[in-house]
Parts: C-alpha cells; sequence; structure tokens
C-alpha cells in the first residue's frame, strides 16, 4: 500500500508525539521517509525520547512545545507547516485515574480532540488517525471482539475515546472531505529493540508491563496484581498484548491506507490492532520470568474500578484492510521491554 508522492513532500503531524507509542510511531514514519511534526506538551513524556528518536532515525523532527487544547498553537502549526494528516495521540490514558478524575478527561482527550478537530477544518486538513482504545467495548459478552461488537463503556477514559470516536463519525457524516479511522488498542507493551525508546511513565505505573519492568530492575519492590477471582483460567484479568513496534507499523499502514485513493465510503469507522491471543498477568510474569532470569515478587490486591476480566481482539479487519498482522509474541514483547528497562533503569530521566 502507497501513499502519493506529494504527502511525502507534505508533513505529517503526530499529537502526544513524545509519548511510549508516538515516539515509536515518529520513528517508523521518519524511517518510511515521511516529514513529522511533533506537538506536545511534555506533561507525561520527555523531549528525550525525541532526541533519540532522531538520532536512530539520523533525520529531524519539527517539535512544537504545546497543549492539544490551544487553538492558537495549532493555528500556527498549521499556517507554518503544510500538514497532509494528522495522528491524534495526544490524551490522558489511566483507566484508575480516570473513574477518580472524570473532568480531566473529558477536558483533555474530548474537548482537546474538537479544538483539534477544528483547527484542521480550519486549515483545510481533514484526514486524522485516532488513538482510540479496545476498552470501549466495555465487558465482552464473548471474545475475540471485532469492531461489530457492542459499545459499552465501564470507565471514563473509555468513555472519552468513545465520544471522539463519535464525534469523528460526524464531522465525516458533515463534510465528505473527511478522512477519519479510529485505530482500537488492545495493550501495546514492549519497546524498541534497540533500547533507546520505551515506556517510561511518570509516577507509579498503571500498566503491568512497565510495573514489571520497574519491580525487575529493583525500582520497586513488589507488583500488584489487581484481582485474584476473575472468571479466567488463573483468575487474573487477561489482556491482548502488543508490542509497540507492530503498532506503530499498523498506524503507517493505517495513514497509507488513508492517503491512497481508497473511497471514503469505504473507509470503516474503527479497526481494531492486537494480536489475537489473550493472556493472564500471571502468564506474563512467567514469560518475564524466561526473559530475565528473575522470579517477580507480586502480591494479590482489589480489583481496580472500571476493569474488565477478560478481552482479547479479533484483528481480521486489519489484516484485510491495511495487510497487517502483528508479528511479534509475548516472549519478544518481554525481551524489547526488559533490554529498554536494563539499559534505562531510570527512564529517560537519567539523561
Amino acid at each position: 500500500m502507497s501513499a502519493g508522492r506529494d504527502c511525502y513532500e507534505k508533513k505529517i503531524l503526530v499529537t502526544g508525539g513524545a509519548g511510549y507509542i508516538g515516539s515509536h510511531l515518529c520513528l517508523a514514519l521518519l524511517q518510511d521517509n515521511f516529514n513529522v511534526v511533533v506537538l506536545d506538551n511534555f506533561d507525561n513524556s520527555s523531549p528525550e525520547s525525541l532526541r533519540r528518536v532522531e538520532l536512530l532515525s539520523n533525520k529531524t523532527l519539527d517539535i512544537v512545545k504545546a497543549d492539544v487544547r490551544d487553538a492558537a498553537a495549532l493555528d500556527q502549526v498549521f499556517q507554518q507547516h503544510e500538514i497532509a494528516a494528522v495522528l491524534h495521540l495526544a490524551g490522558l490514558k489511566a483507566v484508575g485515574e480516570s473513574v477518580l478524575k472524570p473532568a480531566a478527561y473529558y477536558d483533555c482527550n474530548v474537548y482537546g480532540s474538537l479544538v483539534l478537530a477544528q483547527a484542521m477544518q480550519r486549515a483545510r486538513c481533514q484526514t486524522i488517525i485516532f488513538s482510540s482504545t479496545a476498552t470501549v467495548y466495555g465487558n465482552p459478552d464473548c471474545v475475540p471482539l471485532t469492531e461489530e461488537a457492542p459499545l459499552r463503556t465501564t470507565n471514563s477514559y473509555a468513555a472519552t475515546k468513545l465520544a471522539v470516536e463519535e464525534m469523528l463519525v460526524g464531522f465525516g457524516r458533515s463534510d465528505p472531505n473527511w478522512r477519519c479511522l479510529s485505530l482500537r488498542y488492545f495493550n501495546p507493551v514492549g519497546a524498541h529493540p534497540s533500547g533507546r525508546i520505551g515506556e517510561d511513565p511518570n509516577g507509579i505505573p498503571n500498566n503491568l508491563f512497565p510495573f514489571i519492568a520497574q519491580v525487575a530492575v529493583g525500582r520497586r519492590k513488589t507488583l500488584n496484581v489487581f484481582g485474584s477471582d476473575y472468571e479466567t483460567q488463573d483468575g487474573t484479568g487477561v489482556r491482548d498484548y502488543i508490542h509497540v513496534v507492530d503498532l506503530a507499523e499498523a498506524h503507517l499502514l493505517a495513514l497509507k491506507y488513508l492517503l491512497s485513493e481508497v473511497d471514503e465510503n469505504k473507509i470503516p469507522r474503527a479497526v481494531n490492532l492486537g494480536t489475537g491471543i489473550g493472556y493472564s498477568v500471571l502468564d506474563c510474569l512467567e514469560a518475564w520470568r524466561k526473559a530475565t532470569g528473575k522470579n517477580i515478587p507480586y502480591q494479590f490486591v482489589d480489583r481496580r474500578p472500571g476493569d474488565v476480566p477478560s478481552y482479547f481482539a479479533d484483528a481480521s479487519l486489519a489484516a484485510d484492510i491495511l495487510g497487517w498482522t502483528a508479528r511479534q509474541g509475548l516472549a519478544e514483547m518481554c525481551a524489547d521491554h526488559w533490554r529498554w528497562q536494563q539499559e534505562n533503569p531510570l527512564g529517560y530521566n537519567a539523561n
């Protein structure tokens, strides 16, 4: 799948490009010869990630420090750069926090996306890929999950992602020039195989793999396993983990798909990105033991509000329309994440 030549001459705007997924995506874009503008407020990311992306690619990024809710800053970006498409990753993303702070999530995720879409409309840049989530499916009746599964969110994080999906559908109905695609991530993990970029959350990690990694490297003593009484094979939550490099590749293919001459009426609302395999927390701990040679100390604690027992993807639509399937398994995810953590025990803060 290829994009038109003029799309390579223009630029791709990546909001939240300094983050975990965003940095890997920026690297993939640069390596595929796209010109990239990054907009990030660096609230939960580091400029160091982008410096390393430039070193790995031997190319430069245009970096704008700004909030996605800042309409004036967005207008300036679109005035200064000829943007072919937007990859919108900026936002808050912790399920548990969203239950406690819903207003912050609606403000950043929904209002921020609206401000961005309005700026795009003013600039007549109407191609957008949105970073959505599989948590829009809520507590599913059955797995694997297709894109046709019922949408019923159980927390404010998922609700804000679903709201933005709906908003983009509305923009598309109002004007056929809009080309919108939401990518529903399952659980991104791992790191670039170089060990130079990876997940470095501020404060206590909200996700399983960075917490395990910090325990393995000695930054934390024990992993808290949230819930031991789910109706799963071992009582712990089951998730579909996807290597972040595979996820970045899916974005690249999705971008080329939207920039191709595909009929806008054939573009689906959303596409699942997962491996189609569900692993429990205890499965992951065993995989980490094999990757690191270390037993990870853990303790069971109460379930987190808003969490669901099990979900994993049916990713056949991504294969059909994007030509994408996940290539890397749990062993590679653990090995790459561990390499990143070993080489960067304090994350980007040590630099």
